[in-house]
């Protein structure tokens, strides 16, 4: 069906939204992602997998997996751990994570402005 045919589907005066979730996966399975981010950018401020968790209200086991994938799926590791020792264990991101991050920034921005243009060529077929 073209975009003509969408006025007779369309309720008027209702104004619909085009949204969409997005990540990049490797080999099927998550790579990287909105949550993913949210962890790595936790580790970098608190200095510690385990805060960094808990500020997103998630397990540290749960948290510990998701590194553990990133880990195995990069070329090298964006995110490493440190345990013990005299002041204590701590883990600190990579400056590939870094990057990555700063990649996943343009390509949301990329993607919120899809959005809103297909938002608004949707909208305006069915008006």
């Amino acid at each position: 069906m073209g975009n003509t045919g969408l006025k007779s589907v369309l309720k008027k005066k209702l104004q619909y939204k085009v949204v969409g979730s997005l990540r990049i996966e490797c080999g099927g399975e998550r790579f990287f992602g909105p949550g993913r981010v949210e962890l790595l950018e936790h580790i970098e401020v608190t200095g510690s997998l385990n805060k960094a968790a808990k500020q997103m209200g998630m397990s540290y086991k749960k948290a510990w997996e998701m590194i553990n994938a990133l880990n195995a799926q990069a070329a090298t590791p964006l995110v490493v751990t440190q345990t013990g020792g005299e002041k204590g264990g701590g883990s600190a991101i990579s400056a590939e994570a870094r990057q990555l991050i700063e990649y996943h920034r343009g390509l949301r921005q990329r993607f919120e402005h899809f959005l809103a243009e297909e938002t608004n060529n949707f909208n305006a077929a069915g008006l």
